[in-house]
């Protein structure tokens, strides 16, 4: 097999379920009865991959240019079609870096960078979605926005 080809496996497990297994070898239980809701659905997945390819671009881009990020999070939305194929038609990126004098600049061009350069999975859901992104900048006075709330 090619260097830039990858081979995933999916084997049907009955009851509408079905086990995916990665080309590094890791298996995902994957539920197509979007009701019951046991184990994520393909395009659950899909949304979870635009937001994690990103996250992992504005991480290593932030590190790189010596932001101090104590907590990161992503909140992605996605639009389908009504009618089939139910494809992704929109989807909203929302990025919360909490730190310590985060810069708006430094930040706003890791999003630019991951959107039109280095994310593949947005590159690869382009063609037929709109991505629209914002973000937001909490500083971190001392511990985590993001552990203060789930202690609520």
């Amino acid at each position: 097999m090619a260097e830039n080809s990858y081979k995933a496996t999916i084997q049907y497990a009955g009851d509408e379920f079905f086990i995916g297994t990665t080309p590094s070898g890791h298996a995902q239980a994957i539920d197509t009865n979007g009701e019951r809701k046991f184990a994520p659905t393909p395009m659950e997945m899909l949304l979870v991959s635009v937001a994690a390819c990103t996250a992992a671009d504005i991480v290593s881009i932030l590190e790189k240019k010596r932001q101090k990020v104590s907590a990161y999070k992503v909140e992605i939305t996605g639009e389908r079609r009504e009618e089939h194929p139910r494809a992704f038609t929109k989807f909203r990126i929302h990025h919360i870096v909490c730190g310590r004098d985060v810069s708006e600049q430094a930040l706003a061009q890791a999003i630019k960078l991951s959107d039109e350069k280095y994310c593949s999975v947005a590159a690869t859901v382009r063609p037929t979605a709109t991505i629209e992104t914002s973000f937001e900048i909490v500083e971190d006075k001392t511990s985590s926005k993001f552990q203060s709330e789930e202690r609520k």
